[in-house]
C-alpha cells in the first residue's frame, strides 16, 4: 500500500486591499457567515493537511486574532514587507522547514472556492507527479487577471501578469486562479532563483513555473469546472457580487435538499446555518450564525435569526431573535424580539410587540402582546396579560421573577423582582406585584378607585367633553317612558 502524501497549505493573506477603502483587512470582510479568509480555510480543510500556514501582513494583529478564534491550529507568519507572492511563500516555507510532499498555495480572497475543486487540483497534481500545477479557469472577462499561456502542444508555457503581458497574451481568456499545488522540494529550489525583473519589482510566485519548465521539470494546468469559484474581490462592489453568487449557491442547495424558499433573491442564509427538510423560509429573511431551523417550521417573512434554534413545526413571523430557542410548534411574532437566553418550550407563544431576555416560557404558555419578560421563568399553560412588564433591574443588579403553571396574570401588571406567583394564581389588571402570590390566590395590588362627580362640568366648562357629559346626565335623568314633545 502506498504511503499517503504529506501536505502543507499556505494561504496568502498579507495584502492591504487598498481599493476596499477599509480599516479592516480585506481577508476579514464577512460573507454569509465567514470571512473571506474563513471561506478559504474551509475549502482547504478536507485536504487533511499536516499544517496550515497563513501569511499575514497588513492588519496582522487583527488577522491573528481572527485565526485564534476560528482556526487556532493554523500558524500565522508575518510578511513585514509585501515583496510579492514568491517572497510570501518563501517566508511561509521557512516556518515549516521539515515540510515534505505537496504544498498547496491559495490566495486568501477566493470565498467561492469549493473543497471538491481544491481536492481535484491536488489529486491531479499528485497523480501526474508534477513539480507544479496551477488551477486555471476560462472567464468571460479576464481584465486584471494573470493569463495562462500554452505552447503549441497545449502545455503550460508561462503565467503572465496582465501588466507584463503582450496585447496577444491579454486577449487570452484562460486565467490563473491564484491556487497552486507544488512539490515542496522543487518549489524551495525554484523560489531561491526568483528575480524582481518585472513591472512591480516583486518576486512573482508564477515565475516558478517558467523556472521549473526550463529545468525540464513537469508543470501542469488543472482547469476548474466553474470559473465563478475562482473569483476574488478587490473592492466592495466585487464583494457584493460574490455575496450574491454565494447566496444563490446556498439557497439552491437548500431547495434541492427539500427546503421551500419562497423568494430566493431576498433570502440570505449563512453557510454555517442548518435548515431541515420541509421547512419554509418566506421572503426578506436572514438566517445567520449557528441558526438551526427544524423540519416543517415556518420562518418569515421579514425575520432575522442569529444563533437561534427553531424547533420542528414552529413559526417565527416578522421578528428578530439572537441566541434564542423556539421549541417545537411554538410561535413567535409578528414584531417580537427574542434576546439571548430566551427559551420557548413546546407550543409556547410570544406574540406581537413582545420582548424577552433570559426568559424561559413553559409548554403552552403565552405572552401574547405588548409586554417585556426579562430574567424570568414561566411555568406551563400560563397566560401573561397584555402590557405586562417584568421589572428585573434595581439599578445595580438583575433579579428573577417566577410565574407558576396554569397562572393567569392581568393586563398592565408590573412584576417587581424578585417575586414569585404560585401555580394557579391570578393577578388583577393594573396590579404592581411586589410580594409573592401564593398558589391559587388572587392578588390585587392597585389603589381604590374614587369618582369625583361633576368634575368635568365644573373644571372643563365649554369643552366638547363637558357638553357630552351634560347631555348624558340630562338623558339619564329623563324618566323611563316619558312622552316626547309633540306626541
Amino acid at each position: 500500500m502506498s504511503q499517503p502524501h504529506l501536505r502543507t497549505v499556505v494561504v496568502l493573506a498579507a495584502g492591504e486591499g487598498k481599493r476596499m477603502k477599509s480599516s479592516l483587512p480585506k481577508v476579514l470582510h464577512p460573507l454569509l457567515g465567514r470571512t473571506l479568509l474563513g471561506h478559504v480555510l474551509a475549502a482547504a480543510e478536507p485536504l487533511g493537511a499536516d499544517r496550515t500556514v497563513v501569511v499575514v501582513g497588513h492588519g496582522a494583529d487583527q488577522v491573528r486574532a481572527h485565526l485564534a478564534e476560528v482556526a487556532p491550529a493554523v500558524t500565522p507568519v508575518l510578511q513585514e514587507r509585501q515583496l510579492g507572492t514568491g517572497h510570501a511563500v518563501r517566508i511561509a516555507l521557512d516556518a515549516v522547514p521539515d515540510a515534505t510532499g505537496t504544498v498547496v498555495v491559495i490566495n486568501g480572497d477566493v470565498p467561492l472556492l469549493r473543497p471538491e475543486t481544491v481536492a481535484a487540483l491536488v489529486e491531479a497534481h499528485e497523480s501526474d507527479g508534477a513539480a507544479a500545477t496551477v488551477l486555471a479557469a476560462e472567464v468571460p472577462d479576464p481584465t486584471g487577471l494573470g493569463r495562462i499561456v500554452r505552447d503549441g502542444q497545449g502545455r503550460l508555457a508561462q503565467i503572465v501578469e496582465e501588466r507584463d503581458a503582450t496585447p496577444e497574451q491579454r486577449a487570452l481568456r484562460e486565467i490563473n486562479a491564484g491556487i497552486y499545488a507544488f512539490d515542496v522540494a522543487r518549489l524551495r529550489e525554484a523560489l531561491g532563483k526568483l528575480s524582481t525583473d518585472n513591472d512591480q519589482g516583486e518576486e512573482y510566485l508564477t515565475d516558478v513555473f517558467a523556472l521549473l519548465r526550463d529545468a525540464g521539470e513537469p508543470v501542469a494546468v488543472h482547469r476548474a469546472a466553474d470559473h465563478m469559484e475562482t473569483l476574488g474581490c478587490n473592492d466592495r462592489v466585487e464583494l457584493a457580487g460574490l455575496r450574491g453568487l454565494l447566496r444563490d449557491r446556498v439557497n439552491e442547495g437548500w431547495m434541492r435538499a427539500g427546503v421551500s424558499i419562497l423568494d430566493p433573491h431576498t433570502t440570505w442564509i449563512d453557510v454555517t446555518v442548518t435548515v431541515e427538510r420541509d421547512a419554509v423560509v418566506d421572503q426578506n429573511t436572514q438566517l445567520r450564525g449557528a441558526t438551526v431551523v427544524g423540519a416543517g417550521a415556518l420562518v418569515g417573512p421579514d425575520v432575522t435569526l442569529i444563533d437561534t434554534v427553531v424547533g420542528e413545526g414552529a413559526s417565527v413571523v416578522r421578528s428578530h431573535a439572537v441566541g434564542a430557542e423556539v421549541g417545537p410548534q411554538a410561535s413567535v411574532g409578528p414584531y417580537a424580539y427574542l434576546r439571548p437566553e430566551s427559551r420557548l418550550a413546546r407550543k409556547a407563544k410570544v406574540g406581537t410587540f413582545v420582548e424577552t431576555k433570559k426568559a424561559t416560557i413553559g409548554e403552552g404558555s403565552k405572552v401574547p402582546h405588548l409586554s417585556y419578560v426579562g430574567d424570568a421563568t414561566i411555568g406551563e399553560h400560563s397566560n401573561i396579560g397584555a402590557a405586562s412588564v417584568f421589572v428585573n433591574y434595581d439599578g445595580v443588579r438583575k433579579h428573577h421573577t417566577t410565574i407558576g403553571s396554569h397562572a393567569r396574570t392581568g393586563a398592565d401588571n408590573m412584576f417587581v423582582a424578585p417575586v414569585r406567583v404560585g401555580d394557579g394564581a391570578y393577578t388583577a389588571a393594573g396590579s404592581v406585584i411586589i410580594a409573592d402570590v401564593p398558589a391559587g390566590a388572587m392578588a390585587v395590588a392597585r389603589g381604590q378607585q374614587r369618582n369625583v362627580e361633576g368634575w368635568v362640568l365644573r373644571k372643563r366648562a365649554g369643552t366638547p367633553a363637558a357638553e357630552a357629559a351634560r347631555q348624558a346626565r340630562e338623558g339619564a335623568s329623563e324618566p323611563d317612558g316619558a312622552a316626547s314633545e309633540g306626541d
